[in-house]
């Protein structure tokens, strides 16, 4: 069948990559001038299935409280009149229960596993290259209070047969051996040495490369003025660009925190919003000073990623709304954690600073699967982890637009469980 896919971020060609594959003809499009112009431009680089853990849980509330307060908090909210806001954190804030924290990390950790391993095969597939790494996953702590609740983490890594080692300072040293010159700010960590790291634009670039060569359409600049709903077969019958109208059998919906606009304007609201996050890319002024992978500064909930000859550090959680100011505060707390963790490894003079929109659900998992618009399917939600499930997600769902069942349980991943 003819499948219309709404965004070229990595979620997007991801799932137009497997559409192709299971023989569907498919046809991309985007209003930026290219792929990944927007959230997958410039995120952290991590692809961490031992870290797909839901924002909400429990503790959130008090420790977001300090988070607000902290000079390099985290942390930001710029209130505004804005009810999606305020109904999103009412229902995310509902989600910080010990209960509901283990049903949604339940839903993720298989989806990011499952992602990860279809990363693999891709990847041994095709060819494909994007300053990919394969050395884990380091969760540092700078505390020994860090280090000591970090039992929880290890039981829910456990209970998911996922493989971790605990370090103390010198084993941090080990597998970071940068981390010596700053050895005393260490209390230990928590390494997960399945983790890969990546150059998610770089990736999404070349993988809409090998979807031409296949056969998909990819088309740029457009700007979606409407969607056209028919209601007697209760379905879209097409995407108004412009003066054009695009039909298809059917549609996916990938465009990341703009999705729930367009869903509630085909009258399937979805609860996503967008949390900004912002990153620097640094060139690596001293191999031996920079990490080899990825290190997760647990007191200011920084990455700090390794990508070929330029390093990666991303971080914060703002929630403004669709603002895309780039704010001195935030580029000073990763300056900050990069600096204190990897000096001389990188030259901050010559970084470029962004920032870009991470589409949120309250509860966590992404929304993956078919709506009640019957040719209407839904691939967003994903978070700080969409480079990380891309995959898993656009194989499932092609699996389930092809008929097919898929590979794993997504029972608990549909739009249905928002009611």
């Amino acid at each position: 069948m003819k499948v219309l896919v709404l965004g070229a971020g990595v979620v997007g060609v991801a799932a137009a990559y497997y559409l192709n594959e299971a023989g569907h003809e498919v046809t991309v499009i985007d209003r930026q001038v290219g792929p990944a112009m927007e959230t997958s431009f410039g995120n952290a680089g991590e692809i961490s299935p031992g870290y797909a853990s839901p924002w909400a849980g429990p503790g959130i509330p008090l420790k977001a409280i300090k988070w607000l307060t902290m000079r390099h908090g985290p942390l930001v909210v710029r209130p505004r009149m804005d009810k999606a806001m305020w109904i999103w954190l009412f229902r995310m804030l509902r989600n910080c229960t010990s209960a509901r924290y283990a049903l949604n990390k339940a839903r993720m950790v298989p989806l990011a596993e499952y992602s990860r391993d279809r990363l693999r095969e891709l990847r041994a597939s095709t060819g494909i290259s994007y300053d990919e790494r394969s050395q884990g996953t380091l969760q540092l702590f700078r505390t020994q209070a860090q280090l000591d609740g970090a039992g929880k983490d290890i039981e829910v890594l456990r209970q998911f047969g996922v493989p971790f080692e605990l370090l103390d300072a010198p084993g941090c040293v080990g597998a970071e051996p940068a981390l010596s010159r700053v050895l005393g700010k260490i209390a230990g960590g928590l390494r997960l040495p399945d983790d890969e790291t990546g150059d998610c634009r770089l990736f999404t670039e070349r993988l809409a490369e090998i979807c031409k060569q296949r056969g998909v359409t990819f088309r740029y600049g457009l700007e979606i003025g409407r969607l056209l709903r028919d209601t007697t077969t209760n379905s879209l019958s097409g995407v108004r660009v412009g003066s054009e109208k695009i039909k298809a059998d059917a549609y996916v919906m990938a465009l990341g925190s703009y999705s729930a606009y367009w869903m509630r304007k085909a009258g399937v609201p979805v609860p996503v919003y967008p949390i900004k996050g912002y990153s620097l890319t640094l060139p690596v002024a001293d191999p031996e000073a920079a990490p080899v992978s990825t290190i997760m500064d647990e007191t200011y909930k920084v990455a700090i990623t390794r990508l070929g000859d330029r390093i990666r550090v991303g971080g914060t959680a703002e929630i403004s709304g669709f603002d895309l100011t780039l704010h001195e505060s935030r580029r000073g707390t990763l300056e900050h954690s990069v600096g204190d963790l990897f000096p001389d490894a990188g030259d901050a003079t010559k970084a470029s600073f962004w920032c870009g929109l991470r589409p949120m659900t309250p509860d966590g998992p992404p929304i993956i699967g078919p709506t009640r618009l019957g040719n209407l399917f839904v691939n967003t939600g994903h978070g700080t982890l969409g480079w990380t499930m891309a995959c898993g997600s656009g194989k499932v769902l092609a699996d389930i637009m092809s008929g097919r069942p898929p590979d794993i349980d997504v029972g608990g991943l549909g739009i249905g469980r928002f009611g």
